[in-house]
């Protein structure tokens, strides 16, 4: 198994509960980590056995140019998207999605998600140790 990535991903978008916020825009980073195998790849060095980041980009750019409230609502979007489109390829997509500066009335550098999506027993998994306060 191995994890390909795209880290710091900057987008200006118009995501947020605040009316200010769907009007006014604000940045935003997107880090996404997709684990996969790559076997295949090792010998083959052919990009048609493999997650092509260029795909991955292009996903967050369509998904982070449609608005929503939460930015939790964003990253379940990324995640199951990548998902979808590479379901045999891909076992786990980890999003985390950081909005710089929210108006939260003092100075905080950013908030952020970080959701999975992936397989059932790793969910499972993640579930029980909050459970047990890990």
């Amino acid at each position: 198994m191995a994890v390909i990535a795209l880290e710091g991903m900057h987008f200006f978008a118009f995501h947020g509960y605040y009316d200010e916020e769907q009007k006014m825009g604000g940045d935003f980073i997107l880090d996404v980590y997709v684990t996969t195998s790559i076997a295949d790849n090792s010998v083959a060095d052919n990009l048609e056995t493999t997650i092509n980041y260029e795909s991955l980009y292009f996903i967050c750019r369509t998904e982070m140019k449609k608005p929503a409230k939460l930015i939790e609502t964003v990253a379940n979007r990324i995640g199951r998207k990548i998902k979808t489109l590479h379901p045999t390829r891909v076992s786990m997509v980890k999003v985390r999605l950081r909005k710089l500066n929210p108006p939260l009335g003092g100075k905080v550098d950013c908030a952020y998600v970080e959701i999975e999506v992936g397989s059932t027993d790793a969910n499972a998994l993640n579930i029980a140790n909050l459970l047990a306060g890990k």
